[in-house]
């Protein structure tokens, strides 16, 4: 609500003194300034970090041109997209899939010196077994790959080891921690089936899932881009996900502690982008950011206490929330 400026002291006027003309005239001046400036529309971003909560976002950026994504935005407005998620919907990390080097390096300097970024490029595996880097393929954009965008110090950032195709594109899982909030990260962007030359018939996600699940921990948000639907009733290839991965931890969009699904992410109408946490959720959204085929994944979470048995936790109906 905007504040009104108060009206000037009429203690001296009542009194019978007369104030100069200049001194009425700068007065005045004053408090029309006092006025206009109280009630300019506010553009303050969530603030979050008072509240004791973060916002975490995962994006894949369709940043690699060659990748079937001619048709999905300028690199300008991929960038103008992630500062969105982060000045409009107030994420302080961001996860991404798919971006090119130089698109993460143009944002993180637009967004500010308090962002910093860690990234990890794909790599193709050839049948000698020599590897080399996935290329962008607009002038100066550098290599493609996944990576962790983050308004804060980032430390601890390591790549899990997990099962990629003999031959064929591997993909990968990269964690960090956000230092200021003690809270640990890992984006994962698997391998789609068919994804191993050499075996196409063979199932990669169900040990890359495994590997995933097994990295993550106490205060832990792990997803990305699992190119998997969720392990609904409907789907035959619910077998790939880790039993815990539901149980333990909770799904950005899941509504019960039974539920297996949530809105589409991508632009097929599917759900492939996932969020997962232990940390109690309190908000969700899904939001398309016109400069991809998949659509943004945002999560709130409170960061002062965790699932579980902690006494500063209570379970209501699924959600777990800090007393």
């Amino acid at each position: 609500m905007p504040h009104r400026a108060r009206a000037l002291p009429q203690a001296a006027v009542a009194a019978g003194f007369r104030l100069p003309k200049l001194v009425l005239m700068v007065s005045a001046l004053i408090t029309l300034v006092l006025v206009s400036v109280l009630l300019l529309p506010s553009h303050a971003k969530p603030a979050d970090s008072a509240a004791g909560h973060l916002r975490i976002a995962t994006w894949n950026m369709c940043d690699v041109r060659q990748w079937n994504c001619q048709d999905t935005g300028s690199s300008r407005q991929k960038i103008q997209a992630l500062k969105q998620l982060a000045d409009a919907d107030g994420a302080r990390v961001i996860m991404l899939q798919e971006v090119c080097a130089g698109d993460l390096t143009a944002a993180r300097k637009e967004l500010g010196k308090e962002w910093r970024s860690t990234f990890r490029e794909y790599a193709y595996r050839d049948v000698r077994g020599r590897y080399s880097a996935v290329r962008c393929t607009e002038q100066d954009q550098g290599a493609a790959g996944i990576a962790i965008l983050a308004m804060s110090a980032l430390s601890r950032v390591s790549l899990v080891p997990t099962q990629q195709p003999a031959v064929g594109l591997h993909r990968g899982i990269l964690c960090a921690t956000i230092t200021d909030r003690d809270v640990r990260v890992c984006n994962a962007h698997l391998s789609l089936p068919g994804s191993d030359r050499a075996h196409p018939s063979w199932e990669l996600r169900d040990d890359q899932l495994k590997s995933l699940v097994g990295a993550a921990g106490s205060r832990t948000v792990f997803g990305g881009d699992m190119n998997s639907a969720a392990p609904a009733a409907w789907n035959k290839e619910s077998w790939i996900w880790p039993h815990d991965t539901y149980r333990r931890y909770r799904e950005c969009d899941q509504k019960s502690a039974s539920s297996r699904s949530g809105r589409a992410t991508h632009r097929t109408g599917h759900k492939v982008d996932y969020l997962f946490t232990d940390l109690p959720r309190t908000h969700c959204s899904v939001r398309d950011t016109g400069a991809s085929d998949h659509l943004a994944l945002v999560m709130r979470v409170r960061t002062g206490c965790r699932v579980g048995r902690s006494a500063g936790a209570e379970s209501t109906g699924g959600e777990v929330r800090c007393r």
